[in-house]
Order: structure tokens, then C-alpha cells, then sequence
């Protein structure tokens, strides 16, 4: 009981002691967490508040993502609280098995910004296991010949608490001939031996029986028993005996089984059966036979598996040796593990921030990597890398932990998602490796404005088009992603006005197909330049202008307008008078024509439709000129009636029709008899309406009186004295200037003065025999005295007509063009008949001042088509009061046949001869009033 009472005071004193040294451990770790916890805590206990003792508030808990990083989570933090809660079972004895200090470390992070806190918890036995002996009978034979004072080792029970709580003593049950003691082993480890304290008689008691009790310093303390039964036998003198009481061996851990570690050699000085030894293991774990295997009559230890030297880095060997009689000896192996490079380190990564905006700057912390590695020494050095991919970079940041941040600023646009191999390698020889791959994804941000397929867009419209048809369509491409690449498209400019913008042309806002509003006009809008913007949907936007240009095409929607000749103010059709000896060639008249549209569509030609005398007069087909084609012959009708066409040069052709009244005659006077002497002509569509008046009439009795009444209204108007009321006692007819308000009512600008005597003997205008002194200025029609003869000519026998009345002057012999100054193609004689396509815009601009001048000359007398000075033939329409004003621009629609010819107003003779008398005067058709 004395040793019993020497252990228990060893107990008390490694109870005071330990303590201290976990104080003196706590030291030696600095900048550490520790906490300490007993084994066995129940699921989500509270160890500790983390967040308080590593400095985080409650409310930054959130963004700075507070965890655990650990190979197994034993705990976990509480996002709320930030409390360290326990997350699985705690078994110190699984943690730690038989180490005395039992500690578990591990590493927190926090985020924005990155910090490591490193962590132990100290993990305290609690007496949760009862000794135990591995047999609940122990069988001893003992010869009646050993002295006493023989020790007889034991198997120890087996506590897997440490501490204070591990098995503490043993106990023996009291007897007569044995004692108990407590060895202790190399290791730490207590067993018990048994010591006899007096010689046996196998004779007196040849069996002895036992019980022996280990016991634990847990509150309460745990034992556990076992017999011990003996048999005393007979007398055996010698033992065996080891030639070591300790052997020491090394082995790499890399041997292969089967590989002869270590052989043991006991010696018997007993003779025969006495002598033979038998080996075999003593107080040794299951671990021991899990590696180790024992030859029992050589004593040959043999590797029984692979050793791993980062699960036991050394081994303890008990083996006993004993001869028949039951004599043993006991001698122990200590057999040590040395390392090998045999592990490839590990890489664990702990943090990934993906994705990662491609607008992050240099050095943006991607990914926390942490290595490890089991093996010892340089083998368990490690170094990591990155394999290619130069636009990132590892930095060492603590023990074992690595950095991962970028070099360089990234493009989505360009790589959208890497994959970033990052390898560790040992120190050992050879050196180990072992590879992870992060793939990191790239976020998008709105760094690219849209583009344009095209620098700039020109698109033709044809004119007329049907509204709301689209004409264009832009496109403009993001690389951006979601609605960063998302474009929409507007108008942002034009040379339109801003109101009337949004009546020509929209965009479609996601397609960019541009649609007309309404039907163009050529006539109204050649061109217009519109600026396109693509907008992105980004924060912010970002946009592109294009600039769309619309040329409006022309079509030939406008017909030819007649502008001469053209009819009365009452619709009446004027006349134009001819010299009865006028010769083939003749310039009689000219129709003007104008076309609206341009190019092919406004290219005129003038085509004869309708005539009294076929093959009497001839039209330019380009210049629009009458001309006579023959002389006047015998049987000739004075009054001619001439139907022009004019046509354009579109598909399909359009046309006007221009009626002309030729009147054979010498002068005026000449020419108003012969009008009188045809009726006029009747009007068909009068004509027409009259007779569906007529059949209306017959079918319903009811309107036969508004029948009456219409037919008696019609041949009132159809016998107007118009044409006579001229010549009525006490009537002026003198017509003031007029201007036409638009040109596109087919007639240009005119006026006329028509003067006649009230007294008048005769139906005729042949008054040969009137003096001045018969007719006085007051009896004259029109009150312009400029009309009234001269008192100076005395001559009774000068005609009336051409010296008295009319006053008239004689024909101009300047009026004619000369064959080199006619308008029309240069070096041409007749002009160009043929119809060739004007070649360029200078032919254009030579019809357009061709048409100007023949309007002009009507304006400014510079020349003639047979009448007085500065009339061109129309003295009796035209007056000073024709300007160029009145006459449309029409150079950009017409162009002109032939070549680039010049037009001069300069006066010349037409066709070499004169005229053969009279004034080429034109007049109102009418009637003469007869008395």
C-alpha cells in the first residue's frame, strides 16, 4: 500500500502542474484566440464570442463574412451574434488519443478587407472511459522454487482519458504470498507487476486466485478488475534473459512488408525442454500487431504493412521470452519512423471572388489560398505558382497562405472567363506537386459604346412611296452583355425642321429600321441628312451618331403644263395670225411646255395630234416651234385649227394638249372678217349635255318644265354677243394688265389693247374712204388718245385699218433668229430633232434659258414672230407687262436635247426673208355684228 500511497502523490503533483504548463503553452502563442472547452459539449454550445475577441462589431458581421476555415469544422460562428457554437462531437480521445494536451486550431476569415485570425481551443478530458484490462483472466504459472521478492509484470488496463482522468493506480485484493507495484514504460504508460513476498509450496496450495483493480482520478473515479489465477508448478531454475533490455531501431516508412526489422535473441541456461524459448509479444496495442509481426521461435520482427510516418512516427515493442517451466524475460524494441517525401502537398482554396468586374484595377484581390503538406522537414515546404496566365499574380501572405490578385486591367469582351491553374510544389527530393484550378469569372461593365456597321448610310426613296414603309435600316452592335449591350436607336439631328421632322421619318427604337411617315414629294424635297444616335442601356450610357442620308428619287406623277399658248380670261381660244406668203419654214408660234418632274420624267417632246390640214405645218419635236411645212395654196382654208401633244419621258408617259387657232392673213383687219364668216364652232360637250337634258326630259314628265328652262338657259349662253359686243355704240373695251396669280393655272402673263371706231358704215373693217375728220376721239371704243391719226397725214386715201384706227407699226425685220442663233443644239441648223438624251447639266440649263428667252422676248420687243416690235407675233396679248418674274425656274427638271449650245437674245433674220405684209397679230375668235 506504500506505492499505492507514492502514486497517488505523483498524481496530485502533474494535477498542479498541468495547468501551469498550459498558462506556459497559452505564452508561447501569440497573437492567438484560445478558448478552452470540455469534450463532449452538445451541438451549437457556446465556446466564445468570436466577433468580440477579434475586434468585429455585430453590424459589420454581414459584409465581413466572418467563417471558419478549417479541414473539419468542429464549430462554426453564428452570423448573428458572431458566437463560435460547436458544430460536431468532440471525442478528445479520437482527437488527440493519449497526448496530454489536446488542442485544435484553425484559421477565421474576414472579408472587406481580408484578415486571419488563427484560433485554438484547448480541448479538456472529461473521465468519459472506464479502465479497462484486455483480459478479464489472467493465467500465471509460477514454480515453487522462485524466491521471493520475483516480480511478474502485468497487462496494464487501458484508460483512453488523459490527465487527471486516466488510470491513476492499482490495487490488489489482500493475500498471503503477493504484492502489488507500478512500473511505468518509456512512454508514460503504468502497468502493474506482481511480487511475491514468500516462497510457495506447490504441495501446500498448488493454486492461487487473485483480483486486481485499476482505477481512474476521475470525480468520481471509474475501475475496472480482472483475476489473476495461479498455478504454482514445479521447480524451473532458470529464466531466460534478453542479451538487451532495449533495442532501438530506424526504418523509412516507406519499406514494404514483409521487411526484416529487427531480430531478438534471449538465452535459457537450463538444459533440454527448460531451454527452449518461446517469443512473443507483451503489453503491446493492436496497433503494434497491426505493423509489427513476431516470429515465435526466432524472435525475427517483421513489417507487417506500410508505415506512414504522419499518422505514428514511432513505435514501442514489449516482448517476452519464455522457457517451458514458464520463465519468462521481458525486453523492450523502440522502433522509429523516419520521414519520406511520399505526400504531395495540398492546395486548398479558402476564398474565391467571383465574378470579378472587368473594370477592376490592378491588384484586385481575387482568391485566399492556403497549402499544406504532411510531410516533415523540406518535404513539407512548399512553394506555389501559377502556370502561365501573365495577367495575374501570387503574393505570400502568411504561413502557408497565398494571394491570388490581378496584374492587369481585364476585358470581358476580349476573355470572359479564365481558368487559372495554380500549382504547389515540395522541397523534398524528389520534389511533389499538386495542381487546383480557380475559374474565375469576368462580370461586364458598360466600357464599349455601340458602332455603327457603317461609317455613314445613304439610301434612295423613290417619291410617292406608301407611308409608313420603312426605307433604311441601321444597325449598331454592342459587345457589352445584358443592357450594357442592349442598344436602342433615335434621332437626334436633321436639316428638317424640328416640327416637321417627326411628319417625314421615325426610327424603331430597338430594330433601327427607319419608316417614312408620309408619301415624299420630289417636287417638294430632294434631300435630307439625318444624324442617328445608338444609345446602350448602361449606367451610363453610353451612345454613337450616324449620319443617314435620303435622296427622294423622282417619278414622273407631274404632267407636261402648257404655258402658251393659253386661253382667254373667258376660256375662249386665241388666235394666232400667219402672212398668206409665208414660205416653208416659217416660224408661225411656239408652244411653251414645262414638266414639273426631273431627268427622264421632265424631257419633253411635242407631237402633232389633230390637224385641219394635215401636212400643212410641222412641230419641233424638242423646241416645241410651229412651223409651216408648205406654202398656203388655193384651196386652202384661211382659219386653221392645230392639235399639239406634249409628252415627257416617263414610263408611263404623261401628256397636256395645247390647241392652236391659225388665222391666214395680212393683218388684223384682214383677219376679223374671215372669223366672222365661219361659225364658231360648237362645243360636243355641250352638245352632250344638251341631249341628256332632252332624254332626262322625255323619261320624267315632273322636270319637264326645268327641262324647259335649261334648254331655253343653254341656247342663251350659246348665243352670247360676246364677239360683238366690242363694236356696241358707247362700249370700251380696253383690257388693263394682268398677271396670272400661279403659273400652274397652263397661262402666262398678259395684256392687250383692242381699239375700234363706234361708227362704223359697214360690216367690215375695209373703211378705205374714212378721213380723221370723220371719226372724232370720242367716238372711238377705248378713251387712250395715243390711238388717234394724226391731223398731219391728210391723205384721205390712206386705209383706215393701218393709218388711222390701229396705228400699227410696220413689221420688224429683226425679229427673226438666224439659222446660227435659233435655240437648240449647238451647230445645229433646225434644232435637234431627233430626241437625243441631253449628255450633261449644261444641255438643262440651254433648254431652260431657251424657254426664258422666248418668254422674254415677249417682255423687252427684242424680237418678233411676225407682229410689231417687241410682240413676238402676240401684240395682241402680251404687253410690257410679261416679265421674267412670272416665269418659273424649271433648270433643274428640264434638260436639253443635244449638245451644250448657247442661247443670245441678239435680233436677227429668220429664214433670209421678209415677211410678205401684214402684222403677224393675234386675236380673240369671234363673230362680226352685222347692222
Amino acid at each position: 500500500m506504500r506505492l499505492s500511497a507514492e502514486t497517488s502523490g505523483r498524481t496530485r503533483w502533474r494535477q498542479v502542474l498541468l495547468p501551469f504548463l498550459l498558462s506556459l503553452f497559452r505564452g508561447a502563442l501569440p497573437d492567438q484566440i484560445r478558448y478552452s472547452i470540455p469534450e463532449e459539449l452538445a451541438k451549437n454550445s457556446v465556446v466564445g464570442n468570436l466577433a468580440k475577441d477579434v475586434g468585429l462589431s455585430v453590424p459589420n458581421l454581414s459584409v465581413r463574412k466572418l467563417r471558419i476555415s478549417a479541414e473539419k469544422e468542429y464549430f462554426v460562428v453564428k452570423p448573428e451574434s458572431g458566437e463560435l457554437l460547436v458544430s460536431n462531437r468532440i471525442d478528445r480521445e479520437e482527437i488527440c488519443g493519449k497526448k496530454a494536451l489536446c488542442v485544435l486550431d484553425f484559421d477565421t476569415v474576414a472579408e472587406n478587407p481580408l484578415n486571419i485570425f488563427h484560433v485554438t481551443v484547448i480541448v479538456e478530458d472529461i473521465n468519459d472511459n472506464t479502465p479497462l484490462f484486455k483480459q478479464s483472466k489472467i493465467d500465471l504459472k509460477i514454480g515453487e522454487s522462485t524466491k521471493p521478492g520475483k516480480t511478474f509484470p502485468l497487462d496494464p488496463a487501458l484508460d483512453s482519458d488523459a490527465g487527471p482522468n486516466s488510470l491513476q493506480r492499482y490495487y490488489l485484493n489482500d493475500n498471503e504470498y503477493f504484492d502489488l507495484t507500478e512500473k511505468q514504460t518509456p512512454d508514460g504508460g503504468k502497468y502493474p507487476e506482481l511480487i511475491l513476498k514468500h516462497s510457495l509450496d506447490r504441495e501446500e496450495q498448488n493454486f492461487h486466485q487473485l483480483l486486481l483493480t485499476a482505477v481512474d482520478g476521475g470525480d468520481p473515479p471509474q475501475s475496472g478488475t480482472t483475476q489473476i489465477q495461479i498455478q504454482v508448478t514445479d521447480a524451473n531454475d532458470n529464466p531466460p534473459v534478453f542479451s538487451q533490455d532495449v533495442y532501438t531501431v530506424s526504418l523509412q516508412e516507406g519499406v514494404p512488408p514483409g521487411f526484416l526489422v529487427l531480430r531478438v535473441t534471449a538465452t535459457d541456461q537450463d538444459e533440454g525442454v527448460n531451454a527452449e524459448i518461446t517469443y512473443s509479444f507483451h503489453n503491446v496495442d493492436e496497433q503494434v500487431k497491426q505493423f509489427f509481426n513476431l516470429n515465435q521461435r526466432t524472435g525475427e520482427i517483421t513489417s507487417n504493412d506500410d508505415f506512414d510516418f504522419e499518422i505514428a512516427n514511432s513505435y514501442t515493442l514489449r516482448i517476452e521470452a519464455k522457457d517451458p517451466g514458464d520463465l519468462a524475460a521481458h525486453c523492450s524494441v523502440q522502433v522509429e519512423i523516419l520521414d519520406e517525401n511520399d505526400c504531395a502537398p495540398e492546395v486548398i482554396v479558402t476564398s474565391v471572388f467571383t465574378p470579378l468586374p472587368e473594370d477592376s484595377p490592378p491588384g484586385t484581390l481575387i482568391a485566399l489560398i492556403k497549402t499544406k503538406d504532411r510531410d516533415s522537414g523540406e518535404n513539407g515546404e512548399v512553394d506555389c505558382q501559377i502556370l502561365g496566365k501573365a495577367e495575374f499574380i501570387l503574393k505570400s501572405y502568411l504561413k502557408n497562405y497565398y494571394k491570388l490578385t490581378t496584374d492587369r486591367t481585364l476585358d470581358r469582351e476580349e476573355i470572359s472567363e479564365y481558368n487559372i491553374t495554380v500549382m504547389a510544389t515540395d522541397r523534398g527530393k524528389p520534389p511533389l506537386s499538386s495542381s487546383i484550378t480557380i475559374t474565375l469569372h469576368i462580370a461586364d461593365v458598360n466600357d464599349n459604346a455601340p458602332v455603327f456597321h457603317q461609317a455613314s448610310y445613304v439610301v434612295h426613296v423613290p417619291e410617292n412611296n406608301p407611308p409608313g414603309a420603312s426605307i433604311a435600316h441601321v444597325s449598331a452592335s454592342d459587345p457589352d452583355l445584358g443592357p450594357n449591350g442592349h442598344v436602342s436607336y433615335s434621332i437626334v439631328a436633321s436639316d428638317l425642321q424640328p416640327r416637321a421632322l417627326s411628319s417625314y421619318v421615325s426610327v424603331n427604337p430597338q430594330s433601327g429600321v427607319v419608316f417614312a411617315q408620309r408619301a415624299f414629294d420630289h417636287e417638294q424635297l430632294r434631300a435630307c441628312e439625318l444624324t442617328l444616335q445608338a444609345r446602350d442601356h448602361g449606367s451610363p450610357a453610353l451612345s454613337a451618331n450616324v449620319s443617314l442620308r435620303v435622296l427622294v428619287g423622282d417619278r414622273n406623277d407631274n404632267a407636261p403644263r402648257v404655258l402658251y399658248p393659253a386661253l382667254g380670261p373667258d376660256g375662249s381660244a386665241l388666235f394666232d395670225t400667219v402672212p398668206r406668203a409665208a414660205q416653208p419654214g416659217y416660224l408661225v408660234t411656239k408652244v411653251v411646255a414645262v414638266d414639273a418632274d426631273s431627268g427622264h420624267n421632265a424631257w419633253l417632246s411635242y407631237h402633232v395630234l389633230q390637224a385641219s390640214e394635215p401636212g400643212l405645218f410641222s412641230v419641233g419635236l424638242r423646241t416645241g416651234e410651229v412651223r409651216t411645212a408648205r406654202a398656203l395654196g388655193d384651196r386652202d382654208a384661211a382659219r386653221q385649227r392645230l392639235l399639239v401633244a406634249v409628252r415627257d419621258g416617263g414610263q408611263p408617259p404623261l401628256s397636256a394638249t395645247a390647241t392652236l387657232l391659225l388665222v391666214f392673213a395680212d393683218s388684223l383687219q384682214e383677219a376679223l372678217p374671215d372669223l366672222s364668216d365661219r361659225p364658231a364652232p360648237s362645243d360636243p360637250q355641250a352638245e352632250l349635255q344638251f341631249y341628256l337634258v332632252v332624254a332626262l326630259a322625255l323619261i320624267s314628265v315632273l322636270f319637264l318644265l326645268a327641262v324647259i328652262l335649261a334648254v331655253a338657259l343653254h341656247l342663251r349662253r350659246s348665243s352670247s354677243p360676246a364677239a360683238w359686243g366690242c363694236f356696241k355704240p358707247g362700249l370700251c373695251v380696253k383690257s388693263a394688265p394682268g398677271v396670272l396669280p400661279h403659273y400652274s393655272e397652263g397661262t402666262l402673263p398678259y395684256s392687250y389693247n383692242l381699239c375700234v371706231a363706234s361708227q362704223s358704215a359697214k360690216t367690215e373693217f375695209n373703211f378705205l374712204n374714212i378721213t380723221p375728220e370723220v371719226v372724232s376721239p370720242q367716238d372711238l371704243l377705248c378713251e387712250d388718245t395715243s390711238w388717234v391719226p394724226s391731223t398731219n397725214h391728210g391723205d384721205a386715201g390712206v386705209p383706215f385699218a393701218s393709218d388711222t384706227i390701229l396705228k400699227q407699226a410696220p413689221p420688224n425685220t429683226d425679229w427673226r433668229f438666224s439659222q446660227a442663233q435659233r435655240p437648240g443644239t449647238s451647230g445645229s441648223q433646225n434644232g435637234d430633232e431627233t430626241g437625243t438624251w441631253p449628255n450633261n447639266q449644261f444641255d438643262t440649263e440651254m433648254l431652260q434659258a431657251m424657254i426664258l428667252a422666248s418668254a422674254s422676248e415677249a417682255a423687252d420687243g427684242s424680237s418678233t414672230l411676225g407682229g410689231g416690235a417687241g410682240t413676238m407675233g402676240l401684240s395682241a396679248r402680251y404687253g410690257p407687262q410679261f416679265t421674267l418674274q412670272h416665269v418659273p425656274d424649271y433648270r433643274q427638271n428640264v434638260y436639253i436635247p443635244g449638245s451644250n449650245a448657247t442661247l443670245t437674245n441678239a435680233a436677227g433674220k429668220r429664214d433670209g426673208k421678209a415677211p410678205a405684209g401684214g402684222n403677224g397679230n393675234k386675236k380673240k375668235s369671234g363673230k362680226k355684228e352685222k347692222k
